[in-house]
């Protein structure tokens, strides 16, 4: 085989349409939009129009809100703290702090601070100090022998 025998497959590819070509091709005229209209005309793609009625987007309430100045928390589950322990990361002897967990690259950045989950379980003692961790992530550091400092409490809950 050579470079200039190489063709597709029979029926792989199929031609363009050219629309608007004269009666010959079957898509002449008009090229199948139809007579007048909003949408034989170019340039027209209206989502959610009807027609002139209100939409239906709009004849509906508004509902919910988005709070301006509300916190995003980096979360951080037990299971990944064990893992990252394990692997040597973080030093499970020192206090891990929440700069501890950004360096060791278990979180990409802290946001408005870190908070604990109960996903996954931790068995080696760990003494944390972060800005929100929730009720059951607490017990089971504690029961694992560690500590869960929560700083800035008034934050996390």
């Amino acid at each position: 085989m050579k470079l200039n025998e190489l063709r597709d497959n029979p029926g792989a590819t199929s031609k363009r349409t050219r629309v608007g070509r004269g009666p010959g091709s079957g898509k002449g005229k008009m090229g199948g939009r139809g007579i007048k209209g909003q949408k034989s005309r170019s340039g027209v793609a209206i989502n959610g129009y009807e027609g002139g009625q209100m939409p239906l987007y709009q004849r509906l309430p508004k509902r919910g809100f988005s709070k301006p100045n509300r916190k995003a928390f980096a979360v951080v589950n037990l299971g990944l703290i064990q893992k990252f322990v394990e692997a040597g990361k973080l030093d499970a002897s020192a206090a891990i702090t929440e700069d501890a967990l950004v360096a060791s690259g278990l979180v990409r950045r802290k946001l408005d601070g870190i908070r604990v989950l109960a996903k996954g379980e931790i068995s080696t003692k760990v003494n944390l100090e972060v800005t929100g961790a929730s009720k059951s992530a607490v017990e089971a550091v504690e029961k694992a022998g560690g500590s869960l400092k929560v700083t800035k409490a008034a934050a996390a809950e």
